[in-house]
């Protein structure tokens, strides 16, 4: 039987092995519905927050999926594979060592915005096709490099006899880390693949808020899974909060303007987003523009209902 009354977001610590859409499935199954999806790719060896949406905040995925995430992962440096992790089938290998201060400064120069060429074996489509198709029929495309920024780096720790070593980096949308340690090998002279990967934050959520298949599991079987749901608004606690009154709710929700009068700290910024409740009730999120008139009103930006 589908369950169309869930609502809300589900922090997953996404075991390895599993693709984020194999998740998805799994959760489709659990949570009786059809209306599911995530809000940011994970590499079958990754692990770590994966957030699922379900019901109306399907609407919200994309939001989710723009946010900067945090990572911890280790590379292993001397040989490069296909796929620029362990999985992959080794292409090269190197005998040149790299010492522990050679390293931190190479981590250094991976700080800062750049361009990236997406690697073949990812879930970027070139001319309407995934790059990793491509890639299983031994066919490798040109890839436009795209902007992507690392906001922070660090190198956690370094075994200088096995050449292996741990980051620590925040990096916005579209960043490929399997990609930046492939970097980190050529800035070094020699070559690395990434050995694992485990995101630590996406956007707000951190790992230690994200549960199990297991304790979704319990939570619907004992009809309790609306619990483990956080609300779509907690996705936008960076934009400010919007009260309206009544008269301000009936216009909005029919997609009316709402004018000053009628909203309770509205931003007086044209284009500035911000959270629109009504009665204690997250409604949309909602942008303030400039009337034809004059003056600012609000309006409805994206509905999750």
């Amino acid at each position: 039987m589908q369950n169309s009354e869930l609502n809300g977001i589900l922090l997953m610590d996404k075991p390895q092995g599993f693709t984020s859409h194999d998740v998805v499935a799994k959760l489709r199954g659990i949570l009786h519905t059809r209306k599911i999806g995530h809000g940011g790719t994970l590499d079958p060896l990754a692990t770590g927050v994966l957030p699922v949406f379900v019901g109306g905040a399907t609407k919200a995925a994309d939001f989710a999926a723009a946010q900067d995430k945090e990572y911890v992962a280790g590379f292993t440096l001397g040989y490069s594979t296909d796929t620029q992790d362990v999985t992959g089938k080794i292409m090269e290998t190197s005998e040149r060592y790299a010492a522990r201060y050679a390293v931190e400064r190479a981590v250094k120069r991976l700080l800062g915005p750049q361009q990236q060429v997406p690697p073949m074996y990812s879930a970027v489509k070139v001319n309407g096709q995934k790059l990793y198709d491509l890639a299983r029929q031994g066919r490798e495309v040109e890839r436009p490099a795209r902007d992507i920024v690392v906001h922070e780096i660090e190198l956690l720790d370094y075994d200088e006899d096995a050449q292996k070593g741990t980051l620590r980096l925040v990096v916005s949308k579209g960043t490929y880390v399997r990609t930046l340690v492939n970097d980190l090998g050529e800035k070094l002279g020699t070559l690395a693949v990434m050995h694992s990967l485990v995101r630590t934050r996406a956007g707000a959520y951190t790992l230690d808020q994200c549960c199990s298949f297991d304790a979704v599991e319990r939570a619907a079987q004992t009809g309790e899974a609306q619990q483990q749901l956080l609300p779509t608004d907690s996705l936008f606690l960076d934009y400010p909060a919007v009260q309206l009154t009544d008269e301000g709710a009936e216009r909005i929700v029919r997609g009316a303007v709402v004018f000053p009068r009628q909203a309770d700290a509205l931003p007086d910024q044209a284009g500035a987003l911000c959270r629109v409740y009504h009665g204690g009730r997250f409604l949309m999120l909602g942008q303030v523009r400039t009337l034809d008139k004059g003056g600012l009103g609000l309006f409805v930006y994206k509905n999750f209902r």
